[in-house]
């Protein structure tokens, strides 16, 4: 678990310094909360790459890793992932998952950019 949390930390990190390319060696990674790491990383980048790189984690197959991409895709007013994110909050099959992309949804929705 402790390598789990240092890489979740390297994340992080990575986040605050906008290092895009480095995050996105970690996205497709096999640990759900280290993908989850990824995209809530990716809401601190407000460029439209990093909106793009977002898509394939709001079409993952782990609910947490779908919510925090929603999030994150509010975050970064990324206009280009309201599409994604209001599947998520209409259709998705977890609950959660739905209440978090719905929030996130209205977010991207009244936001002009």
């Amino acid at each position: 678990m402790g390598r789990t949390d240092a890489l979740k930390d390297k994340i992080q990190k990575l986040g605050s310094k906008q290092k895009l390319g480095a995050l996105l060696k970690y996205a497709d990674n096999s640990e759900d909360d280290v993908r989850m790491a990824v995209a809530m990383a990716m809401g601190m980048i407000p460029t439209y790459e990093s909106g793009m790189a977002l898509i394939p984690l709001l079409r993952d197959s782990s609910p947490m890793v779908r919510a925090a991409a929603a999030t994150a895709a509010a975050d970064i007013h990324a206009k280009h992932c309201e599409e994604y994110v209001k599947k998520l909050a209409f259709a998705d099959s977890d609950p959660n998952v739905r209440q978090v992309a719905k929030a996130a949804f209205d977010k991207l929705k009244d936001s002009v950019v």
